[in-house]
């Protein structure tokens, strides 16, 4: 692999024109199709096989209008008078007949009519039902119908809330911060605006990239809005990162005197090899989450898998040629004078290393002790989909949510939807009371009420209100209550079934819970084996892995404490703590294992390299943590800065993924990798590299530390290709 990536980077160096040319026109024609062909992102989420989506798919053929999206105005008196006064019932009929007038609506019902008025009177829900789910309605039609609000006047305050509201989160200015932060890393870590602004483009060139790409699969595919801003997170994280790594290595070499074109060689098959390792570590994680069986969580990993691809091409191919271009000038200017000699290689990586070996027992002690109570507040940890209670304070959906809860109850705000369908109408009207009946003596159920039903009567429809809000663990208990006690009702080919958002909400938790000890199985597996192949070692992948589940218990543990029991949420934004979104977990366990990846091979490799040229294993250690330290400090703070942009964004579920990896990369980095690992490695000395013979002879050989580079010899000066 070393040479094959020798070859590449030469390539690239000699061709640069070229190879800038063909990133330039791939990304002027992904962007012409991005923009010309993109479609739109999903906001809601589904499970195909489970009873609550196979019961919303049978509504589209037997009761079309009720399989579409619904929704509810909420409509309040002012202070003093009630919705029966004459001028706020003019006021309510003008608002229903606006309501009627946006596009897709095909019902909407005032408050008298469907007894939707809260028991003071002063509060009443318009029920407004589109003709197509929320994903299908055009843009055009979700901002008709958040811009409702403007009916509010003197008579009436109108605020209107469901689904519809609230589309994809924004990106907006608050991300620049993180990048901003990642330049000023870059600039005290090379010391050359020269240097900081390629690495920079580069990883831009590469989110650019791959963000267009993502959008151009958008008209063929159904992807979540969550998406484009995890890929763009992600994608802008590890560019950075693996430009890093091998323009540190390059910048070392041309300190050292090597001539500029050998030296990106070198670099692009020696760190390049640790960037292409640990990318594929990161894609294949990413990847993995089609596993799970869940088709937005399959799109979701998919499109940052296909980013972080993005960036390592990127590294391997544009960044060589880049180099090219900057020549000497990525070194600081006192560094290209005539003479000059390398930066000191004993820096404070080789004083903490030092001191890390030195006290390797207590820190060993202090870091696990440490890290288990940080992951104590895991055993608390509830998952759920996201509903109005969680979103930002000010927006139309949360005051919906809010005026909906104090009137009518918090699950006026998730409605149950039981399906009745039988062979004949008689036979329905029949089940439909036997069913109304049962939902009423569960006691989380505050009122259950009739709604429509098909044109021939067979298939009819019940709410069921529950006394609790819809991520709440009560309503996700509800459900299950309720199915256990209307499905023995049906019989002579009578189905009963639950659905709704809210109890879609409850089988995608279930689902995302349940495949969770799966996927990290998977994960933990592929942990092991690749750091098998890597290292050729039987206890530092062993290490690397507790490592990992280590790392994850103290970042869920923390987040846990912050998003859901409310330590300091307020200092976030976060002004109703709840459950974490469901697919949270899985989608920080796939990042933060590839991430953890990163810094453990850039790290144990050049540790291992020292081992395998003769030094003593507390010294390899010693030297290569003391050489990969500040690499690393840079690449972990970088990381954390970028994510830690997104934590402002308002879009809670991209808060709390931004906080989550925030945390996850700090500790893995600062905490296991360059504090554990290497006391570790030094309490378990030569032992750690043991590996047993019969598997060295089956294990195939993958050179990620350049040992087996074969130099090609260089051209003679008549042979070499004139660049500029």
């Amino acid at each position: 692999m070393a040479n094959l990536l020798y070859r590449l980077g030469r390539f690239s160096y000699q061709r640069r024109r070229i190879v800038a040319a063909i990133w330039t026109f791939l990304l002027v024609l992904l962007g012409v199709g991005a923009l010309t062909l993109g479609g739109q992102t999903a906001n809601t989420f589904s499970i195909p096989g489970t009873e609550s989506q196979r019961a919303l798919d049978a509504l589209a053929k037997d009761l079309p209008t009720a399989s579409g999206a619904s929704a509810s105005v909420v409509v309040k008196a002012p202070a003093g008078k009630t919705l029966m006064d004459p001028a706020v019932k003019t006021a309510v009929g003008k608002t229903v007949a606006e309501v009627t007038k946006v596009p897709d609506v095909v019902a909407a019902v005032d408050p008298y009519t469907s007894k939707a008025i809260s028991p003071d009177g002063t509060t009443g829900l318009v029920q407004v039902q589109f003709g197509t789910t929320a994903d299908e309605l055009p843009e055009a039609t979700k901002d008709a119908y958040d811009g409702l609000d403007a009916l509010s006047s003197a008579d009436l305050q109108v605020v209107p809330g469901g689904t519809v509201v609230g589309g994809p989160p924004e990106i907006g200015s608050t991300e620049a911060i993180g990048v901003a932060i990642a330049a000023v890393v870059l600039i005290v870590t090379f010391g050359s605006l020269v240097a900081a602004g390629m690495t920079l483009l580069t990883a831009l060139i590469g989110v650019v990239a791959g963000m267009a790409g993502l959008f151009l699969l958008t008209s063929v595919v159904e992807i979540s809005s969550t998406a484009p801003i995890l890929a763009l997170m992600l994608g802008l994280a590890v560019g950075i990162d693996y430009a890093l790594f091998i323009s540190s290595r390059h910048r070392s070499q041309l300190a050292e005197g090597m001539d500029p074109e050998e030296s990106v060689a070198r670099s692009t098959a020696t760190a390049g090899s640790a960037v292409l390792f640990a990318g594929a570590t990161v894609v294949i994680a990413l990847a993995g989450l089609s596993l799970v069986g869940v088709p937005f969580l399959t799109a979701m990993g998919l499109a940052a898998a296909a980013t972080v691809l993005t960036a390592v091409l990127v590294a391997l191919t544009l960044l060589p040629a880049m180099l090219g271009f900057v020549g000497r000038r990525v070194l600081p200017r006192k560094l290209r004078q005539a003479g000059a000699t390398a930066e000191p290689t004993e820096g404070f990586g080789f004083r903490w290393a030092r001191l890390v070996t030195r006290f390797r027992v207590p820190i060993v002690a202090l870091g696990i002790i440490g890290l288990g109570v940080l992951a104590l507040p895991v055993q608390d940890m509830r998952l759920a989909m996201p509903d109005g209670a969680t979103a930002p304070e000010n927006s139309n959906q949360r005051i919906a949510y809010d005026l909906s809860a104090a009137a009518f109850g918090p699950g006026s705000n998730g409605p149950l939807v039981v399906v009745v369908k039988t062979p004949d109408a008689q036979q329905s009207g029949a089940l439909v009371e036997q069913v109304t009946g049962a939902a009423k003596g569960l006691k989380d159920v505050v009122a259950v009420q009739p709604g429509p039903a098909s044109e021939n009567g067979a298939t009819r429809l019940i709410s069921v209100i529950p006394a609790s809000g819809p991520a709440s663990e009560q309503t996700s208990d509800l459900v299950g209550e309720l199915r256990d006690v209307i499905k023995p009702l049906a019989q002579n080919g009578a189905e009963v079934s639950v659905t709704g958002n809210t109890a879609i909400g409850v089988d995608v938790s279930q689902k995302l819970t349940d495949a969770l000890p799966t996927y990290l199985l998977v994960v933990i597996g592929l942990s092991f084996l690749l750091l098998l192949l890597a290292f050729r070692s039987i206890l530092v992948p062993l290490k690397a892995t507790l490592g990992f589940l280590f790392t994850i218990g103290a970042t869920f543990g923390i987040t846990v404490g912050v998003f859901q029991l409310g330590w300091g949420a307020e200092l976030l934004g976060v002004d109703t703590p709840g459950p974490l979104v469901s697919f949270l977990p899985i989608i920080m366990m796939g990042i933060l294992f590839g991430l953890a990846m990163d810094y453990e091979v850039f790290i144990v490799s050049r540790v291992r390299e020292e081992f395998v040229h003769g030094k003593h294993a507390a010294e390899a250690t010693i030297q290569g943590v003391g050489h990969g330290a500040r690499v690393v400090t840079a690449a972990a703070l970088i990381m954390a800065a970028v994510f830690a942009g997104f934590i402002l964004v308002h879009d809670p579920i991209i808060k709390t993924i931004g906080f989550g990896l925030t945390v996850g990369v700090l500790i893995d980095a600062f905490v296991v990798r360059m504090t554990l690992v290497p006391a570790v490695l030094t309490l378990l000395g030569d032992r750690a590299w043991w590996f047993p013979r019969w598997l060295d002879r089956i294990t195939p050989k993958v050179d990620i530390e350049g040992e087996t580079l074969r130099v090609e010899p260089k051209p003679a000066e008549k042979d070499l290709v004139k660049v500029d």
